[in-house]
């Protein structure tokens, strides 16, 4: 078990934070995380902290688990994990993770209908920033991923494939639950499902080492 699982252990509670863009499958990976967890046995509780997803707004959402849970709401400085689908997004939600916590982002920029319209500046350099906060940031561009295997809307695969070494149970566990999930309803997508999960595995461990993730061929 990591670092983060071994802490997340001691006080009982794991928090995880997943942000971006509606459309890009943020609710997704939310809802298998909890599936996940519930299957192992744990307590969940998860509430959704921004609407829109049909209108490529905002969306995003909290999910804490656990021995017991009582409340959905992670405060700031107490996410043990950030998973950023949109690297603005993460930027602006990153002061809930703890000061140990970890950041993955995805590098595709995505920016909201409020950027659009002109009300609001994108970040010259959201990733930069969180650095210059002292964040401990893993990112690489999961679109890209998915894209080389084949199915852009495997990003939320790559996505989870990219923390489960930084939760409390094992990336084995995680990734069984999640390809058993697409054998019982796409079984064509299982095994490809299963290619993205490992390649979002090794993206965040070459950005880990300061490297650059490369799409599979």
């Amino acid at each position: 078990m990591n670092d983060i699982g071994k802490k997340s252990t001691e006080n009982g509670i794991t928090n995880v934070m997943v942000v971006g863009m509606g459309g890009q499958g943020v609710m997704t990976a939310s809802e298998i995380l909890a599936q996940a967890a519930l299957a192992l046995g744990l307590d969940v509780k998860k509430t959704e902290v921004a609407g829109m997803a049909q209108r490529g707004g905002v969306v995003g959402s909290h999910l804490r688990f656990g021995k017991k849970v009582l409340s959905s709401s992670i405060a700031a400085g107490e996410a043990d994990v950030l998973v950023g689908f949109e690297p603005a997004e993460a930027l602006r939600w990153c002061g809930h993770l703890r000061a140990d916590g970890i950041a993955m982002v995805n590098t595709h920029r995505l920016p909201p209908p409020v950027v659009n319209m002109g009300l609001f500046s994108y970040p010259d350099d959201p990733i930069a920033e969180m650095r210059a906060a002292n964040i401990e940031v893993r990112d690489f561009n999961a679109g890209d991923i998915a894209r080389e295997l084949g199915e852009i809307r495997m990003v939320n695969t790559v996505m989870l494939g990219a923390i489960s070494d930084y939760l409390p149970f094992s990336p084995e566990d995680l990734k069984g639950i999640i390809v058993e999930g697409f054998r019982k309803r796409k079984p064509a997508l299982a095994d490809l499902n299963a290619q993205a999960f490992e390649a979002g595995r090794e993206a965040a461990k070459v950005s880990a080492k300061g490297g650059v993730a490369v799409p599979v061929a």
